[in-house]
């Protein structure tokens, strides 16, 4: 018997595809990219790539032709593309129902809320009326959110009077965006659950990870997360059912908000995510490689974490004139931490890399990690 490594096709080729190629390497797993451009982050690294569009169904259906499983590192693809592969006799995980959720926050609002699951207020926005309504039965602690397509600050607006609440809906109503409207609660803190399962039903759960945002990014992941112990058992339990429901295969992101010591759920994103980028360095399984082992239908691997404390720093592009990569051999000699870049542009606000560093503290690997960020930016510091 000969043996024939499996294929996974990427929709997408971004930098979550990049890692997951390098998850992919030891595992004798190949890997087939559908990227938009020969330039994009794991188009730079891959050895199979097809250049096109997803909205392309051949497109798709060579990718297909070329894989075992299709996943994904983003979720901009028509679902009811997803579903005619499916039909097709091909496997697509994430499912093309759990994509369709997924690209949907008025829809993740209305069937979690209606499963129990605790959210802040909201209401779906379709006229300046019902906008201007909401944002004065909450004095204004608004915030408006692009239904689908938003992402990293993108598709987020704070709304704090009547003449901003109408400059967004002027903004979406010529853009044909689709808004909902949250109550903008107090927070005591962000943080995330990822887990992983398989079409089996098996799942691993990772520890909760602290994230910390500024502008609708998120800059920094800690772990472990500063939250009371049964907030954290809550948030997991409330992952695992979140899983089971909508039939989740593979990676699956959910972010929570803590707020006046209460639990509240915020997004899902069903694919490997930013917080889990702590994973690569700081647990014995990366989520890339957990993802790999999910939709591959593998056993999956310990969830745990390596180090008492990690801490993790996105890099945000400061302009194509001050790329940090230009300052690698700096960044590397002013301490003990991994870097991590994506092959990208330096582009002002642009997620271009990470670094992580794992100590007995978070206080000493934040140290660590901001000694190493600031060597790449060239600055003595914040």
């Amino acid at each position: 018997m000969t043996w024939r490594p499996p294929t996974v096709g990427i929709v997408g080729a971004g930098q979550l595809a990049r890692m997951t190629i390098q998850a992919a390497i030891p595992l004798d797993v190949r890997i087939v990219l559908l990227a938009a451009d020969v330039d994009d982050s794991a188009a730079q690294i891959a050895p199979r790539v097809i250049v096109g569009s997803p909205d392309d169904r051949e497109t798709l259906k060579d990718l297909a032709q070329r894989s075992d499983v299709i996943t994904f590192d983003h979720e901009l693809v028509n679902p009811a593309s997803l579903a005619w592969l499916e039909a097709a006799g091909h496997q697509v995980w994430p499912s093309p129902s759990t994509m369709a959720l997924a690209q949907d926050k008025r829809r993740q609002r209305r069937e979690l809320g209606d499963a129990g699951f605790p959210m802040p207020s909201y209401a779906n926005i379709d006229c300046l009326d019902a906008l201007l309504a909401f944002g004065e039965g909450y004095d204004w602690r608004v915030v408006v959110k692009a239904s689908s397509g938003g992402y990293d600050g993108r598709g987020v607006w704070m709304v704090d009077s009547p003449a901003e609440a109408e400059a967004v809906w002027r903004g979406a109503k010529s853009s044909g965006t689709v808004l909902l409207a949250e109550e903008r609660l107090p927070l005591d803190l962000e943080f995330a659950i990822l887990l992983a399962r398989t079409p089996g039903g098996e799942i691993a759960v990772y520890p909760p990870v602290e994230t910390v945002q500024r502008d609708g990014i998120c800059h920094e992941l800690r772990v472990p997360a500063r939250i009371d112990a049964d907030l954290g058992m809550e948030a997991t339990r409330i992952a695992r059912k979140i899983a089971e429901q909508i039939g989740m295969v593979g990676i699956l992101g959910i972010e929570f908000f803590v707020s006046r010591g209460e639990l509240y759920l915020n997004e899902l994103a069903p694919r490997p995510h930013n917080s889990g980028h702590w994973t690569i360095d700081g647990a014995v399984t990366s989520q890339f490689e957990q993802h790999l082992r999910a939709v591959l239908d593998l056993p999956l691997g310990s969830p745990e974490q390596t180090g008492q404390a990690i801490v993790t720093l996105n890099l945000l592009g400061r302009g194509t004139a001050d790329d940090p990569r230009f300052r690698l051999a700096e960044g590397l000699a002013a301490g003990d931490a991994h870097v991590h870049f994506y092959g990208k542009k330096a582009r002002a606000g642009r997620k271009i890399g990470h670094v992580t560093a794992i100590d007995n503290s978070i206080e000493a690997a934040s140290v660590r990690v901001w000694a190493v960020r600031n060597a790449l930016f060239d600055v003595s510091g914040l």
